[in-house]
């Protein structure tokens, strides 16, 4: 069935809950669908001009490359020039650091990714786990 707009806009919610909660800096969340589609989205106040770009690059390599962006962190270590390629494949976008998640439904299909953007990738990543629990799909 995909990712329904009020399961996206949980995520976002949730995020941004985190983020408050947890006291990051100003961050940014991008829910794309399973087509890659743009779901939900929300930058907060005093975020930087291109920090939703930068979620979107993370949820979009995700999406498109079937992993995690944390993996494709990996990935570009152990391979820079097959990532730094990937590049001239992506014209969306592909930031390959951790703050990229899969989205997966009850029997682990892929039905979306997530992107967050704005304070350490670490920190990035652990707001969207939590936000996609909450909204009670699996990472």
């Amino acid at each position: 069935m995909g990712l329904k707009l009020d399961e996206a806009q949980t995520i976002v919610a949730a995020a941004l809950a985190y983020a408050r909660a947890k006291g990051l800096k100003p961050m940014g969340f991008v829910v794309l669908d399973d087509r890659g589609a743009l779901r939900a989205a929300a930058t907060e106040d005093g975020t930087s001009l291109a920090r939703w770009k930068v979620a979107y690059g993370k949820a979009n390599g995700a999406l498109s490359m079937g992993v995690d962006s944390r993996k494709l962190h990996d990935m570009a270590i152990e391979r820079p020039h097959f990532v730094a390629s990937l590049a001239s494949v992506f014209g969306e976008g592909l930031v390959p650091v951790p703050g990229g998640v899969l989205i997966r439904d009850a029997s682990g299909a892929v039905i979306g990714a997530a992107g967050a953007s704005g304070d350490t990738s670490d920190a990035d990543e652990a707001a969207l786990l939590a936000a996609i629990a909450e909204a009670g799909l699996k990472s």
